[in-house]
């Protein structure tokens, strides 16, 4: 049973936006461009982790002479391009932000996403007011599924790891939140959700609808 949070933090990707499919158009279309194949399967597999991390991962397995900093930068101009064009909110996310906001709850995002699309995000959905914290694992020493990028939101809203609820969609990001000691209601994309580690979030549900009666129903 989640006990009434003071505050309400926000993964990015594949919750506030839904950017997972233009995550995986860029990605195909960049990754190409240097001699890297991948197909939306692949792309899947490494959802939820800092685009560093990802390039090396598949850098590892498909050597080729493009650098990092060059598959880096081709994908995220291709992806801003995408989010600036074709991003929108994830279904019942404006509401679920209004709810937080007239319930008086202090809103927090935390991404493993650069800090670039974190702000293009935010302002491509006109809901860069909602957040009294916005937190990207970019500079940070550890990405998701460490809890460092959650305690870092946390700290910056002035509420304690326990008084804190996290909405999430990946793995990385539940097992981040529950080792920062925080609740989590996991909200997994189909791809994903009957993967078994998803237990260790407080509730599942298979849409946001679900999560905006959850929160109406711990703050009437």
């Amino acid at each position: 049973m989640i006990k009434v949070p003071e505050a309400v933090i926000f993964d990015m990707d594949g919750v506030l936006v839904n950017s997972e499919p233009l995550w995986r158009k860029a990605m195909i279309k960049g990754f190409s461009e240097a001699g890297i194949w991948l197909t939306e399967e692949d792309c899947i597999k490494t959802q939820g982790t800092r685009f560093k991390e990802v390039i090396h991962y598949w850098k590892t397995l498909h050597p080729v002479n493009t650098s990092a900093e060059e598959i880096e930068s081709r994908v995220m101009q291709l992806l801003l391009n995408l989010i600036r064009s074709e991003g929108q909110a994830m279904p019942f996310i404006p509401e679920i932000l209004d709810f937080c906001k007239q319930s008086e709850l202090k809103i927090g995002l935390a991404t493993s996403s650069d800090l670039v699309l974190m702000n293009t995000v935010v302002d491509a959905l006109h809901i860069r007011n909602y957040f009294k914290a916005m937190v990207s694992a970019q500079y940070l020493t550890y990405g998701k599924p460490h809890p460092e990028v959650f305690l870092n939101c946390a700290a910056e809203l002035g509420v304690k790891p326990d008084k804190c609820l996290v909405i999430e969609d990946s793995i990385n990001g539940v097992v981040a939140a529950k080792a920062a000691q925080m609740q989590v209601i996991a909200v997994p994309d189909p791809d994903h959700k009957h993967q078994r580690q998803f237990a260790l979030a407080d509730y599942t549900f298979n849409t946001f609808e679900e999560t905006l009666k959850c929160l109406q129903s711990l703050l009437p």
